[in-house]
């Protein structure tokens, strides 16, 4: 269908739906650099440009949907966070890069080359991690039930720190490395009883949850006198804390911190001992549009070594060395999903439905967590009026969306290229086979050029697995 033969009708309410805020941008081909990977931008013919590759030549080649990351933006992201921290040991890196944002063997590399550590939650994140040579003595291994087998990989990798989450795994872990004859160096996870200002699902740090030993029940005073037990088997270098994901408020660490530190010194009156470590997770927000306003790295953690020292100071403590772990904050923003428009449906009344050729197969994050993101026609540029949209995918679901309010231009047609930022942390990662969906490819994109860091899976793929 052409352009000019679009269906006539309205290309926007003249009531907004409820729950739409505020109206159009000034100008939908402009791309936010807030919310868009740096090498974002637009080329002479008004396609969008990343890592200096425009994206029809990169769909012709490489197909869509497709999941698109500037590497340069990436490693970019990675040394901000490190530089923030100032000098440090390169053995004991500062900043863990969170494995479940996005983790592939190149991304592990990238991390490594970098200078990260690396949090993982799962042995199959630890299994991505060895096999791309990611220096073990670097990793974290949290999660809430570790099975033997995933502990005994970990402890023979020499994997550097392991994050206890309850007391029967205490158990398994000492258990283990008395068998071993090794000591594994160990965090307690705390749940300090802060109410994150983010979704339900992925706040973490509330009393009602699954994660670590409650402060206020005394849990976590009891964790640490269970380790204590196995001394020469666990040792005990610190505490952990995390309040959940997509934060922007920071006072929640502030309490977090309070929190936490009170439980160090407790720990000194109770056992005569000096923890040196104290690890405060991520979760720190991004801009996924143009309303959000993240802070950047150097000003999160100036504040964050701010409040600790702070806090040890009122405690007459030694200030222990801090460890965050952003996962999202490096891999989002230079994340961008590539679609193809297969269906333009305009309601009377309401809005234009969109369907492109993706969907929560590759997206879960709109419908789990009504996630917002920012959308643009990237093929090309039009000077055609704003159209309220609905970017949905192909699956069958009513909440199969991508983009639930996304402003483009009234002139979008079937084969136009849509693409969708900061996509790059929990994307890849939550995407499923629904309805049988094959996933999407990452692709990096560097000075011009991609490379595949992970292919797209084929029918092959999924018959392989149906044994039946």
């Amino acid at each position: 269908m052409s352009r000019a033969a679009h269906p006539a009708g309205p290309r926007h309410a003249d009531v907004l739906p409820t729950g739409v805020i505020g109206g159009p941008p000034a100008d939908l081909n402009a791309l936010d650099p807030k919310v868009w990977p740096i090498t974002a931008a637009r080329d002479a013919s008004g396609q969008l440009t990343l890592g200096g590759l425009g994206v029809r030549e990169l769909a012709e080649r490489q197909g869509t949907p497709a999941y698109v990351l500037d590497e340069a933006d990436w490693r970019r992201r990675a040394r901000s966070w490190l530089a923030a921290f100032g000098e440090f040991d390169a053995e004991e890196p500062p900043v863990h890069y969170a494995a479940k944002s996005f983790l592939s063997k190149a991304v592990a590399r990238w991390a490594a080359e970098e200078g990260l550590g690396l949090d993982v939650c799962s042995g199959g994140e630890l299994a991505v991690a060895l096999a791309a040579g990611f220096p073990a003595h670097r990793i974290t291994f949290h999660g809430n039930n570790k099975t033997i087998a995933e502990l005994g990989r970990a402890l023979g990798a020499g994997v550097g720190r392991f994050v206890l989450d309850s007391h029967q795994e205490i158990e398994r872990l000492a258990g283990l490395a008395l068998d071993r004859d090794v000591v594994a160096r160990v965090m307690v996870r705390v749940t300090v009883g802060v109410e994150a200002h983010t979704h339900e699902f992925i706040a973490t740090a509330h009393e009602d949850q699954k994660f670590g030993f409650s402060l206020a029940g005394g849990e976590a005073a009891e964790a640490v006198r269970h380790v204590l037990k196995h001394k020469g088997r666990l040792e005990l270098v610190g505490l952990h804390s995390h309040i959940g994901s997509q934060i922007f408020d920071t006072s929640g660490f502030e309490t977090s911190a309070h929190r936490a530190v009170g439980l160090l010194a407790a720990i000194k009156e109770e056992h005569g001992i000096v923890l040196p470590e104290l690890d405060l997770g991520g979760g720190l927000g991004i801009a996924y549009t143009s309303e959000d306003d993240p802070e950047d790295a150097f000003g999160i953690v100036a504040s964050l070594k701010g409040i600790v020292a702070r806090e040890c100071f009122g405690y007459g403590l030694p200030t222990p060395s801090i460890t965050v772990e952003p996962g999202r904050a490096i891999s989002g923003p230079p994340g961008v999903t590539l679609y193809e428009v297969g269906t333009v449906k305009p309601l009377e009344g309401l809005r234009t439905y969109v369907s492109v050729d993706g969907g929560m197969s590759d997206n879960i994050r709109t419908a789990l967590y009504d996630a917002d993101y920012t959308c643009v026609l990237a093929s090309r540029t039009s000077e055609a009026e704003p159209m309220l949209t609905r970017v949905v995918g192909k699956h069958c679901e009513s909440g199969d969306i991508v983009v639930r309010d996304a402003w483009l231009p009234a002139d979008v047609e079937v084969g136009d290229l849509l693409a969708v930022a900061a996509t790059g942390a929990y994307c890849r990662s939550m995407a499923s086979n629904y309805n049988h969906a094959l996933r999407p490819p990452v692709l990096a994109v560097l000075d011009g050029a991609e490379r595949v860091l992970v292919r797209r899976e084929t029918e092959e793929d999924l018959l392989a697995l149906d044994v039946g």
